[in-house]
């Protein structure tokens, strides 16, 4: 079984490289525009689901659907928040982000963009972007490459700190070769194999239960366990403002909405965002469904609970080596998926919003930022690794929390208020970004998180009072920056 499972992992891998391999040689001559962005020609299959698979990372077939095994349905809000924030975003956010960021110079990143839209002669909030991208994308992508080295562990017994390793070396490869066009095809791919994970999984989990209790195949598949009453209890009210709270992560999560920006027409776009809901909604009902199955499959195991892996479990418990491989390669599929993004959103950041602007003074070409842009990913790759492998640096969960919160509550609040109140101004979105920051970041990392109040809660709403208040303190944005705007309301293509 192992030696079928090892297999599958080696052809996948190997799959993915080549994607990145392709895009290296066919996008040779490109620019940054092209290696950050795609060059704005991304489909609408292809643009839905890799904005899909870099949000779902690991912890939608490891974190999510653990807590929902361990805790009981209460953890279900944080599907539900996510599922209504997700949604939203596409609906409102998604069709005037890419727009806005056109009529804004034609830019390329978010930090780019923010700067564009109030037509800023200063790069302070391009330098203050990139340095909080620096700092919570590495955070993010230490928790994919943590879930890789604990599914090469778990499945053929590799060390998990080698493993990781090996993980790293392989995401590095295709998103340093490929950029952005290889990293959203991968992202397809893995995209269509951790719906059908998703989705085989808990049904024939579900099949062999009902089997095994009318004695069809062994009992070894008979349920462990009965849930109680505590089990399906709905939670208390922080488990579901905190569960909304996900929800708000979405509108500032610079690695997903930058698919908004690359999306080739309005047209498509449209089309995307059906595609895209659909997508995430399945997962989030499957994700949740395996947590329920597995502890009545399982019963409670405290190992399983510490390495967050009954989705792991049930499906080798269930299929055979071939199939198991291929189902397993779907939790390195959605931590991949993610770590990719993660990694060309701080490099784009880096490169495009402070090397090129502050310590190259524009005195740069495409392809000096292109290799320049190359060489962060291998940076902020090593600097990841080096949290993942620290025994103390928490769950895989854990770490996705922390650095969503800081996205969501720092950039969510400047981003919607620039796309939907003309009198937005440049100075209220620096107060608005440091702000939201801040205070997400002391509410986790001080007696505060004992409330039990996600931090991207108060952090997204003193952002949002901080950016409107200092607007309304400060100067009206100029004639031009009002011009702009209407611009991009009216824009079409």
């Amino acid at each position: 079984m192992k030696t079928q499972e090892v297999a599958v992992f080696i052809i996948y891998l190997i799959a993915m490289v080549g994607i990145g391999v392709y895009f290296f040689f066919k996008d040779k001559d490109a620019g940054e525009k092209t290696y950050f962005l795609g060059n704005r020609k991304m489909g609408a299959w292809v643009a839905a689901l890799s904005a899909g698979a870099s949000d779902m990372s690991a912890w939608v077939l490891m974190g999510l659907p653990t807590s929902i095994y361990a805790l009981g349905i209460g953890q279900t809000w944080i599907g539900i928040g996510l599922a209504v924030g997700y949604t939203l975003s596409w609906i409102f956010e998604a069709p005037r982000l890419r727009k806005f960021s056109i009529v804004s110079g034609d830019a390329i990143t978010i930090p780019q963009y923010l700067s564009n839209r109030f037509m800023a002669k200063s790069y302070s909030l391009q330098v203050i972007c990139a340095v909080i991208f620096l700092l919570a994308y590495t955070i993010y992508a230490a928790s994919s490459i943590k879930a890789c080295g604990t599914l090469f562990h778990k499945v053929i017994g590799m060390d998990a700190t080698a493993a990781m390793y090996l993980s790293a070396i392989i995401i590095v490869s295709y998103t340093f070769l490929g950029g952005f066009s290889a990293v959203c095809w991968t992202d397809f791919f893995q995209g269509m194999l951790i719906l059908g994970a998703m989705l085989l999984a808990p049904i024939f989990a579900v099949f062999m239960l009902k089997a095994a209790e009318t004695g069809t195949i062994p009992a070894e598949f008979a349920g462990k366990y009965v849930a109680d009453a505590d089990y399906w209890k709905l939670g208390s009210w922080k488990d579901i403002v905190s569960g909304f709270g996900w929800g708000l992560g979405y509108f500032g999560m610079p690695h997903i909405i930058i698919r908004f920006m690359s999306i080739k027409s309005q047209k498509t776009l449209r089309k995307s965002s059906v595609i895209g809901i659909l997508w995430t909604l399945f997962i989030i009902l499957f994700a949740t469904i395996i947590g329920i199955v597995g502890r009545k499959c399982i019963g409670f195991d405290a190992d399983v609970v510490s390495k967050e892996l009954v989705f792991v479990h049930i499906v080798r418990t269930i299929f055979p080596g071939l199939i198991s491989g291929i189902l397993l390669s779907a939790v390195l599929a959605a931590a991949m998926s993610t770590a990719d993004s993660q990694l060309l959103a701080a490099s784009s950041s880096f490169s495009s919003d402070l090397y090129k602007p502050v310590i190259r003074k524009g005195q740069t070409n495409d392809q000096e930022l292109l290799w320049n842009g190359r060489l962060v990913v291998l940076i902020v790759a090593l600097a990841a690794l080096l949290i993942a492998t620290n025994p103390n640096c928490g769950s895989i969960m854990g770490l996705v929390s922390n650095a969503w919160g800081v996205f969501g509550a720092a950039f969510g609040p400047a981003i919607l208020l620039s796309l939907f109140w003309k009198r937005f101004n440049f100075t209220g979105a620096v107060a608005g970004i440091v702000v939201g920051a801040a205070v997400d970041i002391c509410w986790f990392s001080t007696s505060l998180a004992k409330t039990g109040v996600y931090e991207i809660i108060p952090g997204f709403i003193a952002g949002l009072i901080a950016a409107i208040a200092v607007t309304l303190a400060t100067h009206e944005p100029s004639a031009e920056q009002q011009k702009l705007y209407d611009d991009a309301v009216k824009y079409e293509d």
